[in-house]
């Protein structure tokens, strides 16, 4: 499985991507704001910085609504790096913008998705990434681990090269649900990646190692 970070900052990419194990960033419009990045100029160059610190995809996410608007950014976001894959909401216009962009063989990431039904459509229109939202399924007591479960066994069933990216990540566990579920790639904040360290007998077989090893001085 694929580990993405989910952020707009750039010290936590680096910290991530230092590990040796990231293989991609997603952001949103949130993320940027949560790092004071404003202006379309300001938000652009923020993501030519953020191609500049890893080698995998970065998605780039469409502020407008419509169809039009989706294009105009959409392909002003690819142009800005071959790394971009562009972001998309799973609304009509975000379908049919997908597809256009399919065609024109830029890459896509359909976003804000919650049912199978709108992965099943994002792939249809060609997606590259469909992004299933685990935490704020969970957050309305619904299984957010479910769905990526059942996305996976459908693009299993008829074929589709849509990648599953599990995204609303909010703790390790979600990881090693996700893991256990087949998603593809899983986008996360930097705490829970890191989290997958912990474990109480890798600090308890570490401090006797050094203890021991002070024996032998």
């Amino acid at each position: 499985m694929k580990f993405f970070i989910d952020t707009a900052n750039l010290e936590q990419i680096k910290e991530a991507n230092d590990l040796g194990v990231l293989d991609g960033v997603t952001t949103n419009p949130s993320l940027m704001a949560k790092e004071g990045v404003k202006g379309e100029e300001n938000i652009l160059n923020h993501y030519k910085a953020i191609c500049e610190l890893v080698d995998g995809d970065v998605s780039a996410e469409v502020l407008s609504t419509d169809f039009e608007g989706m294009i105009k950014e959409g392909e002003e976001l690819a142009k800005l790096h071959e790394q971009i894959v562009v972001k998309v909401p799973c609304t009509k216009d975000g379908i049919k913008a997908i597809k256009y962009f399919s065609d024109k063989k830029i890459r896509t990431n359909c976003t804000l998705v919650f049912s199978t039904g709108q992965a099943l459509l994002a792939a249809k229109a060609g997606a590259t990434y469909v992004s299933p939202f685990v935490g704020r399924l969970d957050d309305i007591s619904t299984d957010g681990i479910e769905l990526i479960r059942q996305i996976v066994d459908m693009y299993g069933y008829y074929e589709f090269d849509t990648q599953v990216l599990a995204a609303s990540i909010r703790h390790t566990m979600h990881i090693v649900q996700c893991v256990e579920a087949g998603a593809d790639v899983a986008t996360c904040p930097l705490s829970a990646i890191v989290g997958l360290l912990n474990h109480p007998l890798t600090d308890k077989g570490l401090a006797q190692f050094v203890a021991d090893a002070k024996k032998m001085n």
